[in-house]
């Protein structure tokens, strides 16, 4: 860590403790059990077990600042908000980073640190369903969660529409609210923008109403306790971030490829998975090798729409979209057959994770390599030439993604190796697997695929 870092850190420990003070604080408690227990609630946004281990957006983030105090992370994932909150007030978690937002009726028990990003909150609604443009739209009741930031709306938004009508559950989470909305238990729910965003990849049907807030500040939470000892290093910490690329690389890592959604091609994607996909299902499966089969199955989805006599204008064929120079170096001698295709198509991703510089860590070699899937390795190495002539990381896809569609101006890919290219098209290329690969994860991990045996 930055030796900037460890002066700012003394001189408010200075501060706050003093050369007399003798009794604990938080931060003192801290540091002497070398651990800081972060409250947060479970969920793809937040925090959850993925193949390698620990992931989300709070759950990575809390790592930092864990990094930053010298100490180890301790996340406590919580179901319930109620009990979220409850065991912050009795001092056995030193905060909560859940991606909550701020709200003034909260201060007086709890304090909340620095914003560092912002969301809004949408009424949602199934599609098919006649859709509520307004409050004056809701005939029938809102549901939410109890102790939630949509609570505190409702009661606000209850004295200019007194005839709303709403409830709470504390039994439930907010990914199981929405599915409350599809099985049409739920008429109306209120859900924050990055939890809808993530749900929509493999449940389209759920669709917004309006926005109820805008531009919410999240922030973390801490007691309201008058020890400042902790709250102190929040401000420092997130400070240096903004010098940094941490937010923007964990905000694209978790968020960057859902930023965007359009109903027509998710539906049409989570239907072809049901009705189309368990035809190649076993050969995606028997052909990834070490590679991710989800991950090959969704890159097939891209070129082809899972239609093995796909054929674009420039003559790549089949599943996987391969062109006869691929297809012969891999071995495949008819493009036209599903299996073969497949099988090639796993080959070539193969060799191209194997270009990826072995520094470069998962998941950006994964994003490298899909992207040099689309436009080739040479392309993709000049748009991280370009990143380190910009004094950005060429070995993040964060950084690297933002320069990539540079390669279609002139003034940009006439000093490269490989000169033009329609790098923009690249980034969208691998944001929409990166889609399809996260609905097929859950669609999987739910046993929402037919187990239908290949053709």
């Amino acid at each position: 860590m930055h030796k900037v870092k460890w002066i700012f850190i003394a001189v408010i420990l200075s501060v706050l403790l003093g050369c007399e003070q003798a009794s604990n604080n938080q931060l003192e408690n801290i540091k002497h059990k070398q651990v800081i227990r972060v409250g947060t609630l479970a969920g793809p946004g937040n925090y959850f077990q993925a193949r390698h281990g620990e992931q989300g957006f709070e759950y990575e983030l809390s790592a930092e600042f864990a990094d930053f105090l010298g100490v180890q992370l301790q996340m406590v994932p919580f179901f319930s908000l109620s009990e979220l909150f409850a065991r912050l007030n009795s001092g056995d978690l030193d905060m909560i980073a859940s991606g909550i937002s701020y709200h003034p009726q909260r201060i007086k028990h709890y304090r909340f640190g620095p914003s560092y990003r912002t969301i809004s909150q949408k009424l949602v609604y199934k599609q098919g369903r006649a859709r509520p443009r307004s409050m004056e739209d809701i005939e029938k009741p809102i549901t939410v969660l109890a102790n939630s930031s949509h609570v505190l709306t409702l009661q606000q938004l209850e004295q200019k529409h007194p005839t709303l009508k709403w409830h709470t559950v504390s039994d439930m989470d907010e990914e199981e609210l929405l599915l409350g909305i599809i099985d049409e238990q739920i008429d109306y729910t209120i859900t924050d923008s990055h939890t809808l965003a993530l749900f929509r990849r493999y449940h389209p049907t759920v669709s917004i109403g309006f926005s109820v807030t805008r531009g919410d500040p999240i922030s973390w939470i801490l007691r309201n306790n008058g020890d400042d000892s902790l709250y102190a290093l929040l401000l420092p910490f997130f400070a240096e971030l903004k010098q940094t690329d941490v937010l923007y690389t964990l905000e694209e890592k978790y968020y960057g490829h859902v930023a965007s959604f359009n109903y027509v091609n998710a539906l049409a994607f989570v239907e072809s998975a049901h009705e189309v996909l368990p035809n190649y299902l076993a050969w995606f499966k028997a052909h990834a090798k070490n590679i991710d089969w989800r991950l090959l199955a969704a890159l097939s989805y891209q070129e082809s729409m899972w239609d093995p006599r796909a054929k674009s204008p420039t003559g790549v064929r089949g599943i996987m979209m391969l062109t006869r120079p691929t297809a012969k170096q891999v071995g495949v001698t008819n493009r036209l057959e599903p299996e073969q295709n497949i099988r090639g198509g796993a080959q070539y991703l193969a060799k191209l994770l194997k270009r990826i510089p072995k520094r470069i860590p998962q998941p950006d070699r994964t994003w490298f390599a899909l992207a040099s899937y689309n436009v080739g390795w040479g392309h993709v190495n000049d748009a991280r030439i370009i990143t380190q002539r910009q004094g950005a990381d060429p070995d993040s896809w964060a950084d690297v993604k933002k320069r990539l569609p540079l390669l279609i101006k002139k003034r940009y890919y006439r000093n490269t190796k490989y000169g033009y290219a329609r790098g923009d098209v690249a980034v969208q290329y691998v944001d929409n697997i990166r889609r399809y690969y996260d609905a097929l994860v859950w669609l999987d991990e739910n046993d929402a695929l037919s187990a239908h045996s290949s053709k």
